[in-house]
């Protein structure tokens, strides 16, 4: 009959006893995590919702949401978003320098998620933008080597003769004859010289420039860019503003809105006389279609005896500027008229301001906005690569070369 221990049944504060314990303890942890998971996500659900209501569909970028609803930065323990903060720092301070060198870390767009990305920029916002000189004379040099607005941004008598076989830029095996009648519709030479403005303004469309209060300050710049004929007018100039150099002018605009102007004109001028005196360029000679719309726009002006300058973009400009955006990795199947513009900018301006242009559904902070400040009509797909050319533009902020206004103008 072998020995056996009285206590041993009872395992009192053993190791079993302690097992179980801790598993409930576990268990209760978990569940407490659950229970307040739950409502955060209600909370953080409802604020989403609020944002802009149906139309949460339409954005597939990552967010996330702070305890109280907000957003959140996407990086772990890294909130550095001074939201609380009413001063900016110096553009050379040890913050911004560190802030500058986040963005820069990201080489290429789809290093990072959209949430992201947002944060930085948001982040970069508590510091004042100053123009690098040396990081902007080496930009502008290159652009002179490669594209040298000055002299090839339109099409003159100076640098495309009579009897010239012009090449178009896209439709590369159509040539048109410049006979003596084309040739008399080209300026003698480029109207502009290189950084003859002190400070230009180039105006996107984009929704976010919508309540941003920037009118003002755009119409105190010494040369205005705007897009393709957008409405300047007092239920948008407060945000917008009214004043306009040079404008663009899209064929399709044209065979879209007023017929090719094939029949009444009036319509179409009276939309020009929004723009004072302000020029217009247009692409002629991008593909035949549309040349003879672009030349019509020249020809009623005329009859209407207006003195406002009406300029053919060169085809072999744009070319070298398609080539020279597609290194900096903007490989589209045309650039928008934005970027054209923004190109023509950095080469005929000392300092070059954005507004109005983003590429994406929601604004930095995250709440959705309108394709356009006056319309919500998305472009065709495929045809442009805008958040690529944003991207380029966020770079350029950060080195400062281009200043990229986001927010509220104060």
């Amino acid at each position: 009959m072998g020995y056996s221990d009285p206590a041993s049944g009872k395992d009192l504060l053993g190791n079993r006893s302690l097992c179980f314990i801790f598993i409930c303890a576990f268990g209760l942890v978990t569940l407490l995590q659950q229970i307040l998971y739950g409502k955060n996500y209600i909370k953080s659900a409802q604020q989403f919702s609020r944002l802009k209501g149906d139309e949460t569909g339409n954005w597939t970028g990552p967010v996330n949401f702070s305890d109280d609803g907000s957003l959140k930065p996407a990086r772990n323990g890294r909130k550095r978003f001074m939201e609380n903060y009413d001063g900016t720092f110096d553009y050379n301070s040890t913050a911004c320098r560190e802030l500058r060198q986040e963005i820069m870390d990201i080489k290429v767009l789809t290093m990072v998620k959209t949430s992201e990305l947002f944060e930085r920029w948001r982040n970069l916002q508590v510091c004042r933008w100053e123009q690098n000189k040396e990081e902007t004379s080496n930009f502008k040099m290159s652009l002179s080597r490669c594209c040298n607005a000055p002299s090839f941004l339109f099409t003159t008598k100076r640098n495309t003769p009579a009897g010239t076989k012009l090449r178009y830029e896209v439709d590369t095996s159509g040539i048109l004859p410049i006979t003596t009648e084309i040739f008399k519709m080209f300026p003698d030479d480029m109207p502009y010289s290189k950084s003859q403005f002190k400070k230009c303004a180039v105006i996107g469309n984009g929704g976010i420039i919508k309540n941003s209060k920037c009118g003002k300050e755009i119409d105190s710049a010494d040369f205005v860019f705007r897009c393709n004929i957008p409405p300047i007018n007092e239920k948008y100039s407060v945000d917008v503003g009214t004043k306009t150099d040079l404008v663009t002018i899209n064929p399709s605009i044209i065979t879209e809105r007023f017929q090719k102007l094939e029949k009444w004109r009036r319509p179409f001028y009276e939309v020009l006389q929004n723009y004072e005196n302000s020029s217009v360029v247009l692409p002629a000679f991008y593909n035949t279609r549309n040349t003879d719309v672009s030349f019509r726009v020249k020809y009623m002006l005329d009859d209407f005896d207006s003195q406002r300058g009406v300029f053919f973009f060169h085809p072999q400009y744009l070319l070298n500027v398609q080539r020279f955006w597609a290194v900096q990795g903007v490989r589209a199947k045309r650039l928008s008229s934005g970027l054209m513009l923004v190109t023509a900018a950095l080469e005929m301006c000392e300092e070059v301001h954005l507004y109005g242009f983003w590429a994406f559904p929601m604004n930095p902070s995250g709440i959705f906005i309108t394709h356009h400040y006056y319309d919500n009509v998305k472009p065709r797909p495929g045809f442009h690569a805008m958040p690529h050319e944003i991207f380029n533009f966020i770079h350029m902020h950060t080195r400062g070369i281009i200043n990229v206004h986001t927010g509220q103008c104060t």
